[in-house]
């Protein structure tokens, strides 16, 4: 068994081949299809960005002001929460598990900074904004020994832990908003930071995305995420340390759905107990759609970055363009059922050309 790492390309193993699959492990055919899977993210990711280029050409010809400074900035920070969370969640996916909480996760981290300001007014802005970040590892982790040491499958887990999350907001909340003014100006004056013009959360948010694709594609313990997306039973035969590889990514998850509560506390300054209601289907919905296989194995966080702006972008032009809320809705789904049908295609194609049948009447 082979993992794809993030570039589409066989991650080594010492495993045997299977039964019945075609001998010659390093043969001309088996490099030309590790040629066409390296092609398929790039090519999944061209198609993104050609889709934002045409968006953003329809909508600023439709609306001039759609490409101005400040808009261009609301879009970009718009985006950032969705793109952090939309990293962790790739991570996850990869493992072929999910994420159901983060949404809950990112509401929890959020109250938390601003419980923390109020209720230690002098402590540093940087320590306050870690132990955001804290809240969600530790999230992170309760997910992560659930799925990986007990067994019990992610998607119960997180649906469980979804709402146990979200009812200890409300009962640490108790009813209580906390505003603006209870948080130092130098924390909620982060988002109109600039860096070559740039909004300083989606500089943040740059990084997540390039350190996340960089650890993927060039540790070891990276590529093997996907080795066990692919198949977990075949990846623990050959030695992978399964359980390790799947909880990680929930940590992972969890640290970056704190990181996103605190770039939602500093730009909005207004927190209760419902922040990040219904963030976790948008999440999936940007990994998705940015090539992210919810089967397992393949995907790369590049992409889900893209499809995170993708959806903000649509999110933000739509209206501009004077189509209906529902349809926007629609377009979202629609925009999913493509991405798991191609998905689907290219996994048939791909267990087509290993057993050797090629192409032919795929």
């Amino acid at each position: 068994m082979s993992g794809t790492d993030e570039t589409g390309a066989s991650a080594p193993t010492s495993a045997p081949p299977a039964a019945g699959a075609p001998a010659g492990h390093g043969s001309g055919e088996h490099r030309g299809d590790g040629r066409a899977r390296l092609r398929i993210p790039q090519a999944r990711e061209l198609g993104i960005l050609l889709a934002l280029v045409l968006l953003v050409a329809v909508t600023t010809l439709a609306s001039p002001g759609f490409l101005s400074g400040q808009s261009v900035r609301d879009l970009l920070l718009g985006a950032t929460l969705l793109a952090i969370l939309a990293v962790g969640q790739s991570m996850v996916l990869i493992t072929r598990n999910v994420d159901l909480s983060v949404g809950s996760v990112m509401g929890l981290s959020a109250f938390a900074v601003g419980m923390t300001f109020v209720s230690f007014p002098g402590l540093p802005t940087p320590v306050v904004m870690l132990v955001g970040v804290l809240v969600g590892t530790l999230c992170g982790v309760v997910n992560g020994v659930l799925v990986a040491a007990a067994r019990v499958p992610a998607l119960v887990v997180t649906l469980g832990t979804l709402y146990m999350f979200r009812g200890i907001d409300y009962w640490w909340a108790g009813g209580r908003q906390i505003n603006a003014a209870d948080m130092p100006d130098g924390f909620l004056g982060l988002s109109r930071v600039t860096v070559l013009g740039v909004p300083l959360p989606a500089v943040a948010a740059a990084a997540v995305v390039v350190a996340a694709g960089w650890y993927l594609r060039n540790y070891r313990s990276g590529r093997e995420l996907y080795a066990v997306g692919s198949e977990p039973a075949a990846a623990r035969l050959i030695g992978i340390p399964v359980d390790r590889r799947v909880f990680a990514p929930f940590v992972v998850n969890g640290s970056l759905a704190g990181l996103a509560g605190v770039v939602y506390a500093s730009r909005f300054g207004t927190l209760d107990a419902t922040v990040g209601t219904g963030m976790e289907l948008e999440v999936v919905a940007a990994a998705v759609v940015g090539g992210v296989a919810i089967f397992g194995g393949s995907g790369t966080v590049y992409g889900a970055a893209l499809g995170a702006l993708l959806l903000s972008t649509i999110d933000a032009a739509l209206p501009m363009l004077n189509v209906d809320a529902f349809w926007q809705q629609a377009v979202v789904g629609l925009l999913i059922l493509v991405s798991i049908g191609l998905d689907r295609l290219l996994a048939v194609r791909t267990a087509r050309r290993l057993r050797g049948g090629g192409p032919r009447g795929a």
